[in-house]
């Protein structure tokens, strides 16, 4: 494991001091960007860099690939339009956000919590690296043709016809956004969101993750007809 650096300013404070300024989350501003690790140690500006510059790259990546797939990179009718509220508009998975983008800051919050479990003596930078990664991959899986007309037949996305490409980089944005909030806030409040994330698109739009994973894995007739209705 490469040696953790420590913040010069920091070092010249209390222990206390330092304690609550590294429970302050992943990434923060005051004088700059700062990446402070479970420890209390924080990397160098150059380590942050490299941060974005990975995260970027992955990005890009993604977004090269999901174009050489034949994806649009943004909704056919030539707009871009910051929501969309209907499950089932031809717009749904076009556009910048829709109810399907709070299932991916599900996807942040549990991602934070599976490489805790898992990885935590990893660097949080290094854990986000790769829970940008998996949501990235699952962006290009997501938009092949068998998961699309899995989409189709199975859940209640039943027009759908894969994300723009604008869409999947929303999407893994906010798959950040989720990994942040995790890092930030308690656990309890970490808990909180992930319910209110999933609870109230059910009530809106009868969809939230964790149906469609289980209608995309095992299709429920009853649970189809519910949300058709």
């Amino acid at each position: 494991m490469p040696t953790p650096w420590r913040n010069t300013a920091l070092s010249t404070q209390a222990p206390s001091a330092r304690n609550q300024e590294a429970r302050q989350g992943f990434l923060s501003a005051g004088t700059g960007l700062t990446v402070t690790r479970d420890n209390g140690l924080v990397a160098p500006r150059r380590v942050i860099m490299w941060i974005v510059i990975a995260a970027a790259l992955i990005a890009a990546i993604a977004a090269a690939i999901l174009l050489a797939m034949g994806r649009n990179p943004i909704c056919t009718c030539g707009t871009v339009d910051l929501w969309v509220g209907e499950r089932d508009s031809p717009q749904t998975s076009q556009m910048l956000v829709d109810w399907y983008s709070l299932s991916h800051i599900v996807h942040g919050l549990l991602f934070y919590a599976a490489l805790w479990l898992v990885a935590r003596r990893w660097p949080v930078e290094w854990r986000f690296l790769t829970a940008l990664l998996v949501e990235a991959s699952w962006e290009v899986i997501e938009n092949t043709p068998w998961i699309i007309d899995r989409y189709r037949t199975a859940t209640a996305a039943l027009g759908y016809t894969g994300d723009s490409v604008l869409n999947s980089l929303s999407d893994i944005g906010m798959m950040a956004i989720g990994f942040f909030l995790a890092r930030r806030v308690p656990v309890w409040a970490s808990v909180a969101l992930l319910i209110v994330l999933e609870v109230v698109p059910l009530f809106v739009i009868r969809d939230n993750l964790m149906l469609n994973v289980l209608m995309l894995l095992a299709p429920n007739q009853a649970i189809a007809a519910w949300q058709t209705g």
